[in-house]
């Protein structure tokens, strides 16, 4: 179940969560921290088990109903047991949007949401050098949508 965790940034919970989900620059983690409370548009979620936080997910939601990934992660030691999986399929689940997408430098990412229906295309390299992939995931309308 995903659980509203703006009230908790800053927690060594969900700061060791983000870090996962970023580079590992103290710099970078307070910023996004930062973001993620002052932006209303941005949420941050997190997958919960038995008071146990597993996994996170921030995303925004866009004028044309779509949900934007921007960050995903899941604790190295439940990897693999589908928390992710979880977290997208609730996010399609209770906020219904038209498309969900994220952007990653990661292959294994890319990787990750392709296995789940996601289409992923190269964006090319960014000013790093480091190849971009942006990954969309269309909802089908339902017949009773038409």
């Amino acid at each position: 179940m995903l659980i509203d965790l703006k009230h908790l940034l800053g927690t060594p919970e969900v700061n060791e969560l983000m870090t996962y989900a970023l580079i590992d620059e103290p710099e970078t983690l307070l910023h996004t921290s930062a973001e993620y409370s002052e932006q209303t548009a941005l949420q941050l979620c997190g997958w919960e088990e038995e008071k146990l936080l597993l996994g996170l997910v921030g995303f925004e939601e866009t004028e044309d109903g779509s949900l934007v990934i921007r960050h995903i992660a899941v604790l190295p030691e439940n990897r693999g047991k589908g928390y992710a999986r979880g977290m997208i399929l609730e996010l399609l689940t209770v906020r219904q949007p038209r498309y969900l997408l994220a952007e990653t430098e990661d292959e294994v990412s890319a990787d990750f949401f392709r296995s789940h229906g996601f289409m992923v295309y190269s964006l090319g390299e960014n000013a790093a050098g480091i190849e971009m992939f942006r990954c969309v995931y269309e909802v089908e309308e339902s017949e009773d949508e038409e």
